[in-house]
């Protein structure tokens, strides 16, 4: 037996017109193009209709006539109910019907927020490419709806869970006077420190205090993106720009729009895309992949970094046209070592937050463990220190934690002191941790420059970087 065939529409369609007829020819041309059709020839009864469809199967798009009444020509009933599902279903996508073509009810059914008008009869090739535009929009509806309720799920739950700041130390104190003072403002962000210091935590925060703070926060990683996926990940693409493009797909810039986009290891990004980048953020436009109509871009760009501000300022490494567009404000966060009076408050808020989530009494801390671990250097910053407070507390089942328990053990031996022939230790970690440590070092942080040395992908390298905290 020959599988069935995919619907060409995917949705629920709905037909609301008082002609049989009109509905027997809308059902005989669809019924098999679309995964679901249903159809009323009273609109009086479309109130309970869509109200018990939208606990089983939602309505996606509505074919809806404009005159209900024998002799009547105005559109006055359609625009009425086209008001009506507006108001009250605005996800759906609604196409007005009529036998009476005129400029002016077009436009006003247009104001009312119809999607398309159909003139009856109807051409099928017509009807059914004005149905799969509808139906592409109502999925698009969908996406943002989804992505808009995840977005304050998370910005909900980082409210509820987790404090923005917590450091008491001038530096901590000054850098959240910056924020208090840029983050109510549309201006750009650069935001410079150290793997693990909390780079993204500040963008959140500057997103939080933002006028755009009940939009989207799109947070992409720079380095994670292989450049050949560049430009189909950010900017989006249409069905059949490409070999394996079976469908349209918005981009994360312009699934951004309206709010904020993060730009995480700006400086890991290679110098011809840096030039796509500064393009679109000078223009404020995106041009998906296959299309050839821009589309206008609305958000404010917040950039971070744990290249030094030199390396950023060398012409050899990065665009200064693209930096001076990112750096309208720059933001240097310390590494948790130029603050190690706020390790105390860090430790037991990390504390707290752990016994939580594993449902256990909050454990108290020798005065030797708290020794220990405002001593520790913390190469990987606030993200290891949070590891191994994790760590502990996974591991112990004691009430009272000592300093053997958040395994700290010496600082890693730097690379310089081991004679490259002649190791102190043959263990394949320690080894592989003080290569990775090296190349970063050696190139400051870029992490392409560090992963071509070692012959790793920048993704390779990431996972090492976590694996040891680095």
């Amino acid at each position: 037996m020959a599988p069935l065939a995919q619907p060409l529409l995917a949705g629920h369609l709905l037909v609301v017109d008082d002609d049989e007829d009109v509905i027997a020819a809308a059902r005989l041309l669809l019924k098999r193009k679309v995964t679901l059709f249903s159809s009323i020839n009273d609109p009086q009864c479309l109130p309970d209709f869509l109200q018990q469809q939208f606990l089983q199967q939602p309505v996606d798009v509505i074919l809806l006539d404009m005159n209900f009444v024998l002799g009547e020509n105005s559109g006055r009933a359609g625009l009425e109910w086209l008001t009506f599902i507006k108001k009250n279903y605005p996800h759906i996508v609604v196409i007005l019907m009529t036998a009476f073509a005129g400029v002016e009810l077009a436009v006003n059914a247009m104001k009312a927020g119809a999607t398309d008008f159909v003139i009856k009869p109807w051409g099928n090739e017509k009807l059914l490419g004005t149905l799969h535009a509808a139906f592409s929009l109502a999925r698009s509806r969908q996406q943002t709806q989804q992505l808009t309720q995840h977005n304050n799920a998370l910005r909900t739950a980082m409210a509820a869970n987790q404090p923005a700041f917590i450091g008491e130390t001038p530096l901590m104190q000054e850098l959240l006077r910056k924020i208090n003072r840029c983050a109510p403002t549309e201006a750009n962000v650069l935001i410079l420190g150290e793997n693990g210091s909390g780079k993204e935590l500040v963008a959140r925060e500057i997103h939080r205090r933002s006028a755009r703070a009940e939009q989207v926060f799109m947070a992409i990683d720079m380095g994670a993106i292989p450049d050949n996926l560049f430009e189909a990940e950010l900017f989006g693409y249409r069905k059949g720009a490409f070999t394996g493009a079976q469908e349209n797909r918005t981009g994360r810039l312009l699934a951004a729009n309206g709010g904020t986009l993060f730009l995480d290891e700006i400086a890991n990004l290679p110098m011809h895309l840096q030039v796509k980048l500064l393009r679109v953020l000078e223009q404020r436009q995106v041009t998906a992949l296959g299309d050839d109509k821009p589309q206008t871009l609305n958000v404010r760009v917040i950039a971070a970094t744990n290249a030094s501000a030199e390396q950023l300022h060398n012409e050899q490494q990065f665009r200064q046209d693209l930096l001076y567009r990112l750096n309208t404000v720059e933001l240097q966060l310390p590494p948790l070592r130029e603050r190690k009076e706020d390790i105390p408050l860090l430790v037991d808020y990390f504390l707290g937050l752990y016994a939580q989530k594993y449902q256990r009494k909050k454990p108290l801390l020798t005065r030797e463990a708290q020794r220990a671990l405002e001593n520790y250097t913390w190469p990987g910053n606030v993200r290891s220190l949070s590891h191994a407070v994790e760590r502990a507390l996974v591991l112990s089942e004691r009430d009272l934690l000592d300093s053997a328990e958040f395994a700290l053990g010496e600082p890693p031996v730097k690379a310089s002191a081991v004679h490259p022939l002649h190791p102190e230790t043959l263990n394949l970690e320690v080894l592989e941790r003080n290569a990775v440590e090296t190349a970063l070092k050696k190139h400051a942080g870029n992490i392409s420059q560090a992963a071509t040395e070692l012959g790793l992908t920048r993704t390779a390298l990431y996972r090492r970087m976590e694996k040891y905290d680095l």
